[in-house]
């Protein structure tokens, strides 16, 4: 990346599970457990892997300014956080966008966006939404309902590809868009055009929003299903950096390169796992709720408890 940055990959993953914990404790709820599994994989992303300019939009966020048309000149998009676009720059498109405050934080952590950015989360007339979309920063596109981020990111890899453009197009997607045939569909095209200039990182954390997958609609064999629809498929430990690192310098001439990351839904935060598997968000009953939750976490993530309670 261009902009300079001293924290490590490490103390990012680290610093966005604080960050969404610290937003769920003071707003009543949030997507903590996709803090838990996506941290590292997005650290890596914004800290090591993606090649991107400055950012082009202000470090706290605009309001909405109306959808993009010939006739709206004030419309921008959440990509401005990652930069211009230019030949050399890579493009990211989230695709889950219910981890927009996942995002948000991610790109606080790297000095992409002021902190000051999530006092606007969810508010009318804001960009700052809870469902990212396309004006929400770190977000390109509009990419719900689930499975249509990993189509619209390879036809901008394949038109990068014919022009010649040396940047790389990367995706962050979850595991329930590999129940959706869309996404079959497009790894099957991405083989068929040689789309080989695109990187996709897979959050399998087994959750979705009726609970375990297993319970709802099981996947099995992903990496051999997605082999066999002609993308390289490496399947690793989504928490190991290592791994993540050697996995997405494993690209194939010709195609697609697919990467699971294996994770866990309470990773940094065990406390969690007495909700299991109700756990696609957390809202709080009672008080007591909230505050057995509280003091939990705050130990595991190192946090005190002045801090939380700090508007």
């Amino acid at each position: 990346m261009s902009l300079t940055n001293e924290k490590s990959t490490e103390d990012i993953a680290h610093g966005i599970r604080k960050r969404v914990f610290l937003h769920t404790m003071r707003n009543n709820g949030g997507y903590l457990s996709q803090a838990c599994s996506a941290a590292e994989s997005l650290a890596f992303l914004y800290n090591e892997a993606l090649h991107l300019g400055a950012p082009t939009l202000p470090p706290v966020p605009k309001p909405f300014a109306g959808v993009p048309s010939a006739h709206n000149p004030d419309a921008f998009t959440g990509a401005g956080y990652h930069g211009p676009f230019a030949a050399e720059y890579d493009r990211f498109f989230v695709s889950p966008a219910h981890y927009a405050l996942v995002i948000y934080s991610a790109l606080i952590e790297v000095g992409r966006m002021d902190e000051n950015a999530l006092d606007h989360f969810n508010k009318d007339g804001g960009s700052v939404e809870m469902i990212g979309a396309e004006h929400s920063p770190g977000m390109e596109v509009t990419t719900g309902s689930l499975a249509q981020g990993l189509s619209m990111a390879s036809g901008v890899a394949f038109a990068r590809k014919r022009a010649g453009e040396k940047g790389k197009v990367w995706v962050y997607m979850s595991d329930g868009e590999f129940q959706e045939g869309q996404t079959w569909e497009c790894l099957s095209a991405m083989r068929h055009h040689g789309i080989d200039n695109i990187r996709v990182i897979v959050d399998v954390n087994r959750q979705q929003c009726d609970g375990a997958m297993s319970s709802v609609q099981e996947l099995y064999d992903l990496p051999e299903r997605i082999t066999a629809f002609g993308a390289t498929c490496r399947s690793i430990d989504g928490h190991d950096l290592d791994a993540m690192r050697k996995a997405a310098d494993s690209a194939e001439p010709g195609k697609p390169l697919v990467i699971l990351a294996n994770t866990s839904p309470f990773q940094g935060m065990d406390f969690l796992k007495k909700r299991f598997p109700r756990l696609h968000y957390v809202r709080f009953k009672s008080e007591a709720e909230r505050t057995e939750m509280r003091d939990a976490l705050a130990v595991e993530l190192g946090v005190d408890l002045n801090e939380i309670e700090e508007a």
